[in-house]
């Protein structure tokens, strides 16, 4: 979007009329393949319908299945694969001159914005079908992704979500080892920043070295850290390269040197090898480990992957009931959790406000689109993209709700920028 902005095209959101539709794909699990082939099919009646003029198909479900596409809905102008933006941008007439940095388009709130630091994936996960569409892991230049965080901020971004197919993987093909904490280090530095948010970290091999860099009041106490399962004989089918001692050992290495840190997870309900017993050993560490934030994928069996050979013996129904057990079990830990904020202070993030005078936010504890939010319901006056100190009142599940306070009133204090 960037690119073309910055040639002779004007960007819309709006499909009347247009002359070129690009449509980015998916191709990660079953339902985001459905998903991007039912958006490729409705742009597909709008050209037929006269309302818009070409399609061009990108990302990594055409990366993955060009022939099948080509071959199944023929009306698609164009299809270019995942890594291939350059591409795009010259089949619709672009004259490429540069690789933009922060002169990207922001589709997120103007407040918050995510910053891939590598592209790709070398770890061996069996159910995975990421490095099939993206290639091996290749990280930026350090000094690309600052000059990318100056850039982002200038725009006025103040949160940094830092993501990566593998984030703490980090710099290990470029300097021959892993340095994503002095990536961090260099990010806190950035001003204008006030907020960096670390997603999408690996437990096998974690650089405990990153854990030092939470000490900087930037880089928010919050880590996410897929850990897929805990049961020897899954983790091993998997290929994830850690047993159920040491990723127990690793959370308490955590938790005990960035104390208070909320750690987000996401589990796999269903994999092939999966049987009554290792999903018994899953739903008990759950409420063992008592994760901050938790989500669960139910398994997608994926072509060209370790795993596909095993089949997908475990029933849809199954698989479902599996992971809504999961869930109960997270909700009511989510609920103690929250509970326990009430009456507390947290410094917030206004993701969107209300004309009627409510607004939506989140804390460090939380990131955009995935996580809990702070509801405060009567607070006029507020902005997006400022942060307030807000004082808990009241909790549910997954929601806290709260008013501005100075400690003592319900005077806002907005902090300074």
């Amino acid at each position: 979007m960037g690119y073309l902005n910055h040639d002779r095209w004007k960007l819309t959101s709006d499909p009347g009329e247009t002359d070129v539709a690009v449509i980015n794909t998916c191709g990660f699990i079953e339902a985001a393949k459905q998903e991007s082939i039912d958006a490729i099919l409705q742009a597909v009646e709008l050209k037929k319908a006269g309302t818009i003029g070409k399609i061009v198909v990108m990302g990594c479900l055409s990366e993955r299945y060009a022939a099948e596409l080509k071959k199944e809905i023929p009306d698609v102008d164009l299809y270019i694969g995942a890594n291939k933006m350059e591409e795009v941008f010259r089949a619709l007439g672009g004259d490429f001159k540069h690789e933009l940095l922060g002169e990207r388009m922001l589709t997120t709130p103007r407040h918050f914005a995510y910053l891939k630091i590598s592209e790709g994936c070398d770890r061996p996960c069996s159910f995975c079908a990421i490095p099939l569409m993206r290639g091996n892991h290749v990280s930026k230049p350090m000094e690309r992704v600052v000059l990318e965080a100056r850039r982002l901020a200038a725009l006025g971004v103040k949160e940094l979500v830092i993501i990566a197919q593998d984030s703490t993987y980090y710099g290990l093909d470029l300097y021959g080892k892993r340095v994503l904490a002095e990536l961090l280090e260099k990010l806190c530095l950035v001003e204008g920043i006030e907020w960096i948010r670390l997603l999408y970290a690996f437990p096998t091999g974690f650089p405990l070295d990153v854990l030092e860099q939470f000490a900087n009041p930037k880089l928010c106490r919050y880590l996410d850290m897929p850990v897929q399962h805990v049961s020897d004989r899954v983790l091993t089918s998997m290929r994830r390269g850690i047993t159920s001692v040491k990723l127990r050992k690793l959370i308490e290495k955590i938790r005990a040197a960035v104390p208070g840190i909320a750690l987000r997870t996401t589990l796999i309900a269903g994999y092939p090898t999966e049987g009554e017993e290792e999903f018994a050993e899953l739903l008990d560490f759950v409420k063992e480990a008592q994760f901050d934030r938790l989500g669960v994928f139910t398994y997608s069996q994926e072509e060209g992957t370790w795993a596909y050979p095993l089949g997908d013996p475990v029933p849809q129904e199954v698989k479902d009931r599996r992971r809504e057990q999961i869930m109960e079990a997270q909700s009511e830990i989510s609920r103690r959790k929250n509970e326990r904020l009430v009456g507390t202070t947290l410094k917030v993030l206004i993701d969107s406000v209300d004309p009627a005078g409510g607004s939506v936010g989140r804390s460090e504890r939380d990131a955009p689109e995935v996580d809990n939010e702070v509801v405060l319901e009567n607070a006029p006056g507020l902005s997006s993209g400022r942060f307030y100190d807000v004082r808990i009142v009241d909790a549910e599940e997954y929601d806290l709700f709260g008013v501005v306070s100075n400690g003592s009133g319900t005077a806002p204090i907005e902090h300074e920028t």
